[in-house]
C-alpha cells in the first residue's frame, strides 16, 4: 500500500474511527489501536520525554555493556549510513535513545523533532514507530511515512530490530532511520545483522565471565573452607560454594539460589565478584546461615529470604558487622538516615546499601559532596532552577538533585559543610517535603528518602554556632557510624584483594605484607589503602616476584609504621626520652608523624590521631613537644 493510501487511512481513523483492517498491515493496525488506547496525540510534532545530562549520564552507566559492545559494529556500518542520508540509534530496554550517529543532515532535521540521545521514542510516548513497536512486538520492523502514528514521523522512514540476551531478556534496539526520500528496503536487513552480531558477541562474552567466575570461585573457597557461603553467576545459579556448604548440600551446585534460601538458608548479606578485564560484574558470593530447625518449615512456606545487597567488600571484622547490621535494620524502612565516620572509610557505600535493598531501590539514588559546591551554586543545585532564573541559566531550566531524587534517595555527603542559610532551606524541606525551584513561584512536592554523613564532630559544630541544632535532630534520626580502618585490621586481605579485582590490578602477595599493614594506622582508611596497592601495582610488572619489592615496602610506599619507628637521636628529646615506656614512644612518633604531615595544625593532627585536642595537648608536655 503507497503512502497516500496510508495517509488517508490514517485521516480516517485518527478523524472518525474508521479503519479499513483489509488494506491495513496487521502490524500498523494493531499499534495504531494501542496508541488510540493510550490517549497518544496523533498531532503531536516532537518528543517531550527528554532526559538531562545527568540522568542521560547515568542511563549510559547503567546500559554500559550494551555501549561497550555495540559501538564497533555501529561504527562498522558508519560510512555507508553517512553516505546514504541516514542516521543509526542505539536504544535501551525503556526506548531511550542512547546515541545517534550518521548523516549530518538529517541529524539536524532530526533536532526538530527532538529525535535527539536522550529522548524516548516509544508507542506511549510518540506513536507507532519503528523503535517503539519493536519493542513492544519484540519483532524487527520497518515503518515507513504515514504508517507513524503521530504526524512528528510521517517524514520519516525507520527500521528496527531488538536485541536479546541469553535468557532471551530485550536489553535494546538498534534503528536506522532517514526521511522518507532516502528510504530503502536493505535498512532493515542492516539493522538485523547488526543486532545479530551484538548477541553473538553477548553470548560470548557471557561464556568467559562464566569460566572467570569459576576460577575465581575456587580460588576463594580455598582461602575461606570453613565459612558458609555459595556463589552465583548474574541467573543466580549456583557455581560454586564453600567446603563446609558442600557437606552439608553437596547437589547445592546447579541449583537455583532461591531454592536454597526456602530451604534452611538465610542470606547475611552478598559480595560481588567483578571481572579482571572489563571491570564489570559477573556474579556474587552470598554467605548463608542455617536457620534454626523450628523456622525451617516455616521458611519454606512462607516468603523467600531478601538477599542483602552490598557492593563493597564486608569482610570478617566485628564491628563492620555490626554496622551491616545497622544497615540490614534501618534499609526496608523510609527514616531519614546520619552516617558518620572519617574521611575514606567507605560512608557512600553505606548510602548505595541502604537504598538497594529498600524499597525504593529501583528508584534513583542521586549523591552530592556538599563540600565541593561553591556556597553560591548550592541552592540551584540542590533546588533546581526554571528558564531565566538567572543570567546563564540553562534554556529549560534544572531540575535540583531534590527533585532528581524524586521516588529514590538522595545522599547528602559532608553535610556540615552547608552554609547557614542553606541550612534554614534544607530544615524546611525535611519538615514539608517540597522544594521552589530558583525563579519559580510553584512548589514542587517531594517523595524522597534522605541520607547524609559527615566525617565532622556535628555536635562541636552546634557548639560553635556553625550548625542548627533543629536541623541537627532532624537529620539524626537513625544514626550509623563506619569504624575507620584501624579498627577492622582484619578486614584488610579481603579488602585488598577486592579492591586489587574491581580494578584489575596485579594480585599483589597481601600476606607478605600483612603485618606491616596491620601494624599502619591508615589515616586515610580504605581509601589510602586503595592509593597503596595503586601505587604496587604500578611497581610490580607481572614477571617479578612480589617479594623483591615487598621486601622494601616501608621505604617504597613511604608509610611510616609505627612498629618500626623513625631512628632519633637521643639529644632530641632530653632526659625524658629514656623514661618513656614502647607504648608511650608509638604514641609520641605517631603525633610526630601527623604534625609533619598537617604542617604543625594541632587541631588537624589530633583528628589525624583520632584523640581529642586536649589530650592532644596534654601529651606535647607530657613528650616534651610543645
Amino acid at each position: 500500500m503507497n503512502t497516500t493510501l496510508y495517509l488517508d487511512a490514517w485521516k480516517r481513523f485518527v478523524k472518525e474511527d474508521v479503519l479499513d483492517s483489509a488494506r491495513i498491515n496487521k502490524l500498523i493496525l494493531e499499534s495504531w489501536y494501542r496508541c488510540k488506547e493510550e490517549k497518544v496525540n496523533p498531532y503531536l510534532n516532537r518528543g517531550r520525554n527528554l532526559l538531562t545530562e545527568q540522568q542521560l549520564h547515568t542511563l549510559r552507566d547503567k546500559n554500559s555493556m550494551l555501549i561497550e559492545i555495540a559501538t564497533p559494529y555501529l561504527n562498522k556500518i558508519d560510512q555507508a549510513i553517512k553516505q546514504s542520508g541516514m542516521m543509526a540509534l542505539l536504544v535501551d530496554p525503556e526506548g531511550y535513545v542512547l546515541s545517534i550517529t550518521g548523516n549530518e543532515k538529517t541529524l539536524n532535521d532530526a533536532r526538530k523533532i527532538n529525535f535527539v540521545e536522550g529522548v524516548r521514542w516509544t508507542e506511549c510516548e510518540v506513536g507507532t514507530n519503528a523503535i517503539g513497536t519493536a519493542l513492544q512486538t519484540k519483532e524487527a520492523v520497518i515503518i515507513n511515512g504515514a504508517e507513524h502514528y503521530s504526524v512528528a514521523s510521517h517524514q520519516w522512514s525507520c527500521s528496527a530490530t531488538p536485541i536479546f540476551d541469553d535468557s532471551q531478556n530485550l536489553i535494546g534496539v538498534i534503528d536506522v532511520s532517514c526521511p522518507i526520500d532516502y528510504s530503502h528496503p536493505f535498512m532493515l536487513g542492516m539493522v538485523t545483522s547488526v543486532a545479530y552480531a551484538i548477541e553473538k558477541e553477548i553470548s560470548r562474552r557471557n561464556y568467559q565471565k562464566e569460566l572467570e567466575l569459576i576460577q575465581q570461585s575456587a580460588q576463594l573457597s580455598e582461602t575461606r573452607p570453613n565459612k558458609l557461603f555459595i556463589v552465583c553467576n548474574q541467573k543466580q545459579i549456583v557455581v560454586a560454594a564453600s567446603k563446609s556448604f558442600r557437606e552439608r548440600r553437596p547437589q547445592s551446585i546447579g541449583m537455583n539460589l532461591t531454592d536454597l534460601t526456602n530451604n534452611g538458608y538465610q542470606i547475611d548479606f552478598e559480595t560481588p565478584f567483578f571481572s579482571k578485564e572489563g571491570n564489570c560484574l559477573i556474579g556474587s558470593c552470598f554467605y548463608l546461615s542455617e536457620l534454626p530447625p523450628l523456622n525451617k518449615y516455616t521458611w519454606s512456606v512462607s516468603q523467600p529470604a531478601t538477599r542483602f545487597i552490598f557492593k563493597g567488600e564486608s569482610g570478617i571484622s566485628e564491628a563492620f558487622q555490626n554496622t551491616l547490621k545497622k544497615v540490614k535494620l534501618v534499609a526496608p524502612t523510609d527514616a531519614t538516615v546520619f552516617i558518620s565516620g572519617e574521611t575514606g572509610s567507605g560512608k557512600e557505600l553505606i548510602a548505595q546499601a541502604i537504598h538497594d535493598n529498600s524499597p525504593r531501590k529501583n528508584g534513583p539514588f542521586i549523591s552530592l559532596n556538599c563540600g565541593a559546591i561553591p556556597k553560591d551554586l548550592m541552592e540551584s543545585e540542590l533546588f533546581g532552577y526554571v528558564e531565566g532564573a538567572f543570567t546563564g541559566a540553562r534554556r529549560n531550566g534544572y531540575k535540583g538533585k531534590f527533585e532528581q531524587a524524586h521516588k529514590g534517595t538522595i545522599f547528602l555527603d559532608e553535610i556540615g559543610e552547608i552554609p547557614h542559610p542553606m541550612q534554614v532551606a534544607l530544615l524546611r524541606v525535611l519538615q514539608e517535603r517540597r522544594i521552589t525551584p530558583l525563579g519559580s513561584m510553584k512548589e514542587v512536592p517531594l517523595d524522597v528518602r534522605v541520607i547524609t554523613a559527615t566525617h565532622r564532630n556535628l555536635l562541636e559544630l552546634i557548639k560553635d554556632g556553625d550548625f542548627r541544632e533543629d536541623l541537627y535532630y532532624r537529620l539524626n534520626v537513625y544514626p550509623i557510624s563506619v569504624p575507620p580502618l584501624r579498627n577492622r585490621k582484619e578486614d584488610i586481605p579481603f579488602l585488598s584483594r577486592h579492591i586489587c579485582q574491581k580494578n584489575n590490578w596485579n594480585n599483589v602477595d597481601i600476606d607478605i605484607l600483612l603485618t606491616r599493614l596491620k601494624d599502619y594506622q591508615w589515616p586515610g582508611n580504605i581509601r589510602e589503602l586503595t592509593n597503596v596497592l595503586e601505587r604496587l601495582n604500578i611497581m610490580l610488572p607481572d614477571n617479578q616476584p612480589s617479594l623483591d619489592i615487598l621486601d622494601n615496602s616501608i621505604e617504597v610506599l613511604k608509610i611510616n609504621y609505627p612498629s618500626i619507628p623513625p631512628i632519633i637521636e637521643p639529644d632530641d628529646f632530653g632526659e625524658d626520652e629514656k623514661q618513656l615506656t614502647a607504648r608511650e614512644q608509638i604514641q609520641r612518633d605517631l603525633m610526630m608523624d601527623a604534625l609533619k604531615k598537617t604542617k604543625g595544625n594541632v587541631t588537624a593532627a589530633a583528628k589525624l590521631v583520632d584523640i581529642p585536642r586536649s589530650t592532644f595537648y596534654k601529651r606535647l608536655q607530657k613528650f616534651g613537644m610543645s
